[in-house]
């Protein structure tokens, strides 16, 4: 694994004793992930690396695709959940602002819910697009900081996770984030999840691949989802 600095160490302890408690609690079920590959629209036989997998919930969703599943994650205790479920992945426990793998390996490259917690986001999101193909589709999946329930609670009530380095970015700050690293931006959706989440219980029969348009304007959404490619 490569050198990681004091401040990582504290996030790194974070998450290894909240996957070590309640990492069942703290994610989201395989079907929350389907919209990710609905974006990235991954081929037979392609190579997937998913960046901060955690316990390994997209890969979960992504092996049913036929495509060669990688992850990568800072917790010891994430990449032993995963590890156990998806006995024939490829995962490692690493830094994502340092990736253990070589340059332009990967068809797709995910990141959900991570690069807010993340150091250095640019270099983080420069080792993500080193890692991918020239062709590569990227998937991210960030917090919204111009929400009623972040300007509030997290950051008026002083509520956030500073020990999980918990953050968040408008989504003009998000766009300009990605594209300075090269990437271009092809699709902003809002998060599917809060709203699919509430609809399971009268729709049994929903179709969770489906990406829903949203009544309000995508400013408000909790989070955003980035597809991208190199430009």
């Amino acid at each position: 694994m490569a050198t990681i600095n004091n401040e990582q160490e504290k996030i790194k302890n974070w998450f290894e004793n909240m996957y070590a408690k309640r990492s069942k609690l703290y994610l989201r079920p395989p079907e929350a992930y389907e919209v990710f590959m609905t974006l990235i629209e991954p081929k037979q036989g392609m190579k997937l690396l998913d960046v901060a997998c955690g316990a390994g919930r997209l890969l979960e969703v992504a092996q049913n695709y036929d495509v060669k599943i990688h992850g990568v994650d800072i917790s010891e205790n994430a990449i032993g959940h995963a590890q156990r479920k998806l006995p024939n992945a490829k995962l490692s426990t690493g830094n994502a602002e340092n990736l253990p793998y070589s340059d332009g390996q990967f068809d797709y490259v995910t990141c959900i819910g991570s690069l807010e917690r993340f150091i250095e986001l640019d270099k983080a999101l420069a080792e993500q697009y080193r890692v991918g193909k020239s062709t590569a589709r990227y998937c991210f999946m960030v917090r919204n900081s111009n929400t009623l329930s972040w300007k509030f609670m997290k950051e008026g009530l002083g509520m956030k996770n500073t020990d999980g380095h918990q953050g968040a970015k408008s989504l003009e700050e998000w766009s300009a984030a990605i594209e300075k690293m090269g990437f271009k931006i092809e699709r902003v959706v809002a998060d599917q999840w809060p709203r699919k989440r509430l609809m399971r219980f009268v729709s049994p029969r929903m179709n969770y691949k489906k990406i829903n348009s949203t009544i309000l304007p995508i400013d408000y959404a909790s989070e955003f989802i980035f597809l991208a490619t190199k430009a």
